[in-house]
């Protein structure tokens, strides 16, 4: 397999798609997801010119899994020993859920000078958690319950959570059965510490900061139906502090669109990169 070692000595492991001579676009995955979750996307870049890069985050997939160190800091600073390391140029950085918060928190402790433009896609800044200056968010009950639900029997809390996660509950929706057995592999091969603590990072990161500092083209694409990270806290309020910021909206669309709205999204992701 391939991975790197970080400096805290854990080993990252990434796939590493289409020619080397090309643009490089690097995906970021969400919670409690790997790599995979990006395979699609991959594939189709990679077939339309680009160099793809996709990494398990520190203690999910085929990544080592540890007790410290699993916070949105560290997963920005392993993102950016990636591509440091495979001294990448000209990156194309596109994030979903968790991914897009380490995507943001990279910009916002490594800079933008080897980003070329960003996509944040059901992204989870700039912040999850309802606080006094944050109205809009989530209750930290939210939160606890994911924590419990994934503590006390993860398995069959993945596969419950694929039916918001993928709108599956929504009148008229067509249950995919595979997609939902592939999201509970991906989610089962992550270490149990390492997901609980990704609960607090993507939940209570505070990326306002972070955004400030984007000075690239970014793509912000959200769906209004999303029910794992709602629209108005997220996507709505990101856009008002990136400057520049293009937003884009699937209606009645769900929070992992990637796969449910796949020709699309890679269309639309493919016009922005292009554009």
């Amino acid at each position: 397999m391939t991975a790197i070692t970080t400096k805290d000595g854990s080993r990252i492991f990434y796939k590493d798609w289409g020619s080397k001579e090309v643009q490089p676009i690097v995906f970021s995955h969400g919670w409690p997801l790997s790599a995979d979750a990006w395979d699609a996307q991959m594939v189709f870049f990679a077939q339309n010119g680009f160099r793809t890069i996709a990494h398990d985050r520190r203690s999910h997939g085929r990544s080592d899994q540890v007790w410290d160190g699993n916070t949105m800091d560290q997963y920005a600073d392993d993102l950016a020993q990636l591509i440091e390391t495979l001294d990448l140029h000209d990156v194309i950085l596109v994030g979903h859920s968790t991914g897009g918060g380490e995507v943001t928190r990279y910009i916002g402790r490594h800079g933008t000078q080897r980003v070329a433009k960003i996509a944040l896609i059901g992204a989870v800044p700039p912040l999850m958690l309802k606080t006094e200056t944050n109205p809009g968010g989530l209750p930290i009950s939210a939160f606890d319950a994911i924590r419990e639900g994934t503590y006390t029997n993860r398995s069959q809390f993945f596969l419950d959570l694929t039916t918001p996660f993928y709108g599956f509950n929504r009148e008229g929706a067509k249950i995919d059965e595979g997609l939902r057995q592939e999201f509970w592999r991906e989610g089962m091969m992550g270490g149990l510490k390492g997901q609980l603590d990704s609960i607090r990072a993507f939940s209570e990161s505070d990326f306002h900061e972070d955004l400030g500092k984007f000075d690239r083209p970014t793509l912000v694409l959200h769906g209004d139906d999303d029910q794992i990270v709602p629209i108005g806290a997220s996507a709505l309020e990101t856009i008002k502090i990136v400057p520049g910021a293009v937003l884009k909206i699937y209606e009645g669309a769900d929070h992992g669109l990637a796969q449910t709205h796949r020709d699309r999204f890679n269309a639309d992701l493919l016009s922005f990169i292009r554009n």
